[in-house]
């Protein structure tokens, strides 16, 4: 996708700090980070939302919960625990429109997020 920010990253036209990348995941530190640990976790295929996942992208979801558990495991938060989040729309939160899931850690979180 030509506008879309998150394409850009992954093809390395905008800097990233690279956690983790494999054939369908591309994961990268956020730039205004909400725990100690918060990484988003993003598939290669463009895809606007979790509303717009086909039966045919499972296997990017599926990658991406993977890379989460091998994310998790090398931060060192998968034995105090973690959030994974996909916000979605703009009463979720959405402001990229790429699906990309936070793996967040590091700290105690809160319940309700807010």
């Amino acid at each position: 996708m030509e506008d879309c920010l998150f394409c850009k990253i992954i093809a390395g036209e905008i800097p990233s700090n690279k956690i983790y990348e494999d054939e369908r995941v591309y994961a990268f530190t956020d730039i205004d980070p909400k725990a100690p640990v918060h990484i988003l976790v993003i598939p290669k295929k463009h895809i606007k939302s979790i509303l717009e996942v086909s039966e045919e992208d499972f296997e990017y979801l599926d990658a991406m919960v993977r890379a989460a558990q091998k994310i998790a495991e090398t931060q060192k938060i998968a034995a105090d625990g973690f959030r994974l989040v996909f916000n979605t729309g703009e009463n979720g939160g959405q402001t990229v429109h790429h699906l990309h899931m936070h793996l967040l850690g590091g700290r105690y979180m809160e319940w309700p997020p807010g």
